[in-house]
């Protein structure tokens, strides 16, 4: 079972707009409003896949209610952990006529010791049986950024992999941990390292104690940079880049790599594989509406990918 943890959860709101004009007022087809945050989304590509999940999340507030709503209707098994400050808001407009996507975050409000201490419980409650703990997310302004060097640590204490998805300091925290994967993008991982060339960026939260560094680039593919090998490094990328709604691309592939880890249990997977999936599985979150949703063509996808073994060199 993978088991996924958000602890700050999201009402994801969407609409789709034939065009944005700023400062225009503009009439749209009623919105989609789901129970999000990166890690529920993670749970149900992974749910809609067949997989065994656990998505843990917190919940408060109307908008926290709305989510519970959404998310029970769902189907995906989960564990919400109710906390006082209402649940945030993510809304992303899609302008269809400029095939681009804006999205804006609430940053959320932190939760109380107890409240901590509540999700963490919910997650040792899980831990038994599990194949991969996933965290990703942002974490709501104040948190302790522990928190996911605290499910590093459980994860490993329990004999399976972790893979985080965060950005900041938190990042640096989890590699620091010994995370088995973590998945920045390449803004999140210039921010957090301080170093403009992915490759060294990725390096770095290796040197921390990382074991593998999955970097998106966007159309431009992914990057795999691994531990195990010290003198090199794959790419994968699609042929032409797809067009489409990329919201919950990285989410999907998290949730590639929870599942090569799954299938594996007590194994590590051929970085090669894990990066073909991960890739495949983003690229096919492109083509749907949604986040938390991957097209049935991943594995069409999957066979036009080219990867590449690139040699570094020294610093």
């Amino acid at each position: 079972m993978i088991i996924t943890v958000t602890p700050n959860a999201a009402l994801d709101l969407t609409w789709w707009v034939d065009r944005i004009e700023p400062g225009a007022t503009h009439r749209v087809p009623s919105g989609m409003a789901r129970a999000g945050g990166k890690s529920l989304n993670v749970a149900r590509v992974a749910d809609q896949q067949g997989l065994a999940v656990l998505a843990i999340a917190t919940a408060g507030g109307t908008t926290g209610a709305e989510l519970e709503l959404e998310l029970s209707a769902s189907g995906v098994p989960h564990t919400l952990v109710p906390v006082a400050a209402s649940t945030r808001r993510s809304l992303a407009l899609y302008d269809a006529g400029a095939d681009e996507t804006s999205i804006f975050n609430e940053y959320g409000e932190d939760h109380s010791a107890a409240e901590w201490a509540e999700l963490l419980a919910a997650v040792d409650d899980a831990l038994p049986g599990a194949s991969c703990l996933v965290g990703s997310g942002s974490l709501p302004p104040g948190a302790d950024t522990d928190f996911y060097p605290g499910l590093v640590r459980r994860a490993a204490a329990a004999g399976i992999p972790s893979v985080i998805d965060t950005s900041g300091p938190a990042l640096l925290a989890a590699a620091d941990a010994g995370a088995t994967v973590l998945k920045p993008n390449r803004d999140e991982l210039v921010a957090a390292t301080d170093i403009a060339d992915p490759i060294r960026g990725a390096r770095s939260l290796i040197a921390r104690g990382a074991r593998l560094v999955l970097l998106s680039l966007g159309s431009a593919g992914m990057i795999a940079v691994s531990a195990d090998d010290p003198s090199g490094h794959l790419s994968a990328r699609l042929p032409e880049p797809l067009a489409g709604n990329p919201t919950g691309a990285g989410d999907a592939a998290v949730a590639a790599v929870a599942s090569c880890f799954a299938e594996s249990p007590g194994a590590t997977p051929p970085t090669e594989a894990i990066l073909r999936r991960a890739t495949a599985w983003s690229a096919a979150a492109v083509l749907m509406p949604l986040a938390g949703e991957i097209s049935p063509l991943h594995d069409e996808l999957s066979t036009t990918i080219r990867i590449e073994r690139h040699t570094e060199t020294p610093s």
